[in-house]
């Protein structure tokens, strides 16, 4: 049986390619040709299938966005982080599923768009969970956190590495509560003593921030 061959017009068009990338495709190798006795290279349709099936078989890629800040005076900071997410799901062709942000410590467990990633995690909804620092999910057992989702085959994607500068205050929030929430299990709630570890750990936080 013949081979069908199709005119380059009728070949790119089926590949949603030009015709410049056409010819590109043909000399590099990419796709075979055949040239006619009046030098004229018609595509077999063998070819144009093997190209459009190929892409049929990538996986796509279903991304969450998780965004967070601390407080509400750093809700654009959050929307930065949004904007900048999108932009990277988009340049790497990952199917943006959901959007989840959360204004709340790293240190919260109980936070709202938190929950609702690991449902997305246990339905099998997603396949990459992409955020901008790693403290963004979790102030604390980063690790045990990615070994829960890669569990269910999710993988997370730090877009940054090291942390800016301007979470430092927030660092500093987060273990003044770790402090003051261990300081009242040791001593009560009420304690003077627990107030007083408080103070001399805010004090020598000071110290450390002014000779930094």
């Amino acid at each position: 049986m013949t081979e069908k061959l199709l005119p380059p017009r009728e070949a790119y068009k089926r590949l949603g390619i030009s015709f410049i990338t056409l010819k590109r495709w043909i000399y590099s190798g990419k796709i075979r040709a055949v040239k006619t006795p009046t030098g004229r290279w018609m595509i077999p349709e063998s070819e144009v299938e093997r190209i459009i099936g190929g892409r049929a078989k990538v996986k796509e890629v279903r991304a969450v966005i998780y965004a967070r800040v601390s407080s509400l005076n750093q809700k654009s900071g959050l929307e930065r982080q949004i904007q900048y997410l999108t932009q990277y799901c988009t340049a790497k062709g990952y199917k943006v599923v959901d959007i989840l942000s959360d204004v709340a410590s790293g240190l919260k467990a109980n936070r709202r768009g938190l929950l609702k990633l690991f449902n997305y995690v246990s339905n099998k909804q997603v396949d990459v969970v992409v955020v901008t620092y790693r403290d963004r999910l979790t102030r604390f057992g980063f690790n045990y956190l990615e070994y829960f989702l890669r569990q269910y085959g999710v993988r997370i994607e730090v877009v940054f590495g090291e942390e800016p500068k301007d979470t430092y205050q927030e660092l500093i929030e987060d273990l003044l509560t770790i402090v003051t929430s261990f300081a009242s299990k040791l001593y009560g709630m009420r304690s003077h003593r627990k107030k007083k570890l408080v103070q001399g750990f805010k004090k020598l936080l000071e110290e450390v921030e002014k000779n930094g």
